[in-house]
């Protein structure tokens, strides 16, 4: 992960297989995702605040199709 650059990341979960090494030997949910995130922020050497906005940008760039939350027009 420290060598892909930066606006390549995103993250996810491998459910229902395998959960976070936390939660190793439960049914994997995606709300560990989070935990996912968490390790990659501390291998990159960013907060995970970043880590969020970051993948979220990146997520969004790659499925540009789909509008942000935070774009969408206001409902009549």
């Amino acid at each position: 992960a420290a060598d892909v650059p930066h606006d390549r990341l995103l993250v996810e979960t491998d459910a229902p297989y395998l959960a976070p090494v936390p939660f190793r030997g439960k049914r994997n949910e995606p709300a560990y995702v989070a935990q996912t995130a968490k390790v990659l922020a501390e291998t990159i050497g960013v907060s995970e605040a970043e880590i969020a906005a970051l993948t979220t940008d990146n997520f969004f760039r790659l499925f540009g199709k789909m509008p942000r939350p935070d774009q969408r027009a206001p409902e009549a």
